[in-house]
């Protein structure tokens, strides 16, 4: 199977095709997906080389002429080193763009801590009006891709990640799937962490929401799900832990609630290791979760006994 990032260059291209307000802003990371349509569209295909900060200021001076760029390269190039221009150059400036990033939390164990991000989700949190996307298939990344681009003048984060579902879902660029109904508490799994928390809850009575669009948070289906589940709920993300707490909280701000967020831990971990091995660190394993979730929600059957 391919994976998301292999889908991005592709789709970008046909967007660049079909729509002449498309542009694609790169720093050196991703450039070779693209030979072909810059040489179709030299205009609208830009290398600005090793040059992040740039990379986020041309891309909001592109916005400001009316365009639609979609600048890419690695999570912590995009978000974390030029976070001054997402904050000013795009946000203060009301300027759209499309920022989509790859390696994720730790998609390239080698590459060490400088090609890891996993707290970008929740620096975004701190600015106004960003759309934030977390596909868990290569599937869902392209259709996530052409929602965002096609999404006006918005912000747009697009997070794609080696780390894959065996299967897309008809994701709406929106709103949360339930996956799966129980009446023992509801489990948030975001993007690429949806199988292991399939596997992990395969017999516990619990609700199974898909969060792949996860900003704006879907406050309506949490509150749906909770009414019949009941008010335990558990966030797995594949980004920092407790990213998305502070939503769940403000869904069930006026009911009685319990929010554990499963996550990222903060504490660096500084061996290369495989993707498999960090997930297993951070407990984001099917086994893990499982331990995790059960401890959680039979703690509230204890509590209430």
């Amino acid at each position: 199977m391919d994976s998301m990032r292999d889908r991005f260059a592709p789709v970008v291209t046909r967007l660049l095709d079909e729509d002449p307000r498309v542009a694609v802003v790169l720093a050196v990371v991703g450039a070779d997906g693209f030979t072909e349509a810059r040489r179709r569209h030299p205009d609208r295909v830009v290398d600005v080389g090793i040059r992040e900060q740039l990379l986020v200021g041309a891309a909001s001076g592109m916005a400001l002429t009316g365009m639609r760029p979609v600048a890419h390269t690695f999570a912590s190039f995009l978000v974390e080193r030029p976070f001054e221009q997402v904050k000013l150059d795009l946000g203060h400036q009301d300027a759209g763009a499309v920022l989509v990033s790859a390696a994720a939390s730790f998609d390239w164990p080698a590459g060490g801590y400088t090609h890891m991000a996993p707290g970008d989700v929740a620096l975004l949190d701190t600015l106004d009006g960003w759309t934030v996307h977390v596909p868990g298939h290569p599937d869902e990344a392209e259709t996530l891709l052409r929602h965002a681009v096609a999404a006006g003048d918005d912000k747009v984060y697009v997070r794609l990640s080696l780390q894959s579902n065996a299967a897309g879902r008809p994701v709406d660029g929106q709103r949360f799937l339930t996956v799966r109904e129980g009446r023992a508490g509801v489990v948030v799994a975001a993007g690429p962490m949806l199988d292991a928390v399939l596997a992990a809850t395969e017999d516990l009575d619990v609700t199974v929401l898909y969060a792949t669009t996860v900003r704006p948070f879907d406050a309506a289906a949490l509150r749906r799900a909770s009414a019949t589940a009941g008010t335990d709920v558990v966030l797995v993300e594949p980004y920092l832990a407790g990213t998305s707490t502070a939503a769940a909280n403000d869904a069930l701000a006026d009911v009685p609630h319990r929010v554990l967020g499963l996550g990222v831990g903060r504490a660096e971990l500084r061996r290369y290791g495989r993707i498999d091995e960090h997930l297993a660190a951070h407990g984001l394993d099917a086994r893990s979760l499982r331990e995790r979730i059960t401890r959680f929600t039979a703690g509230a059957v204890s509590a209430g006994a």
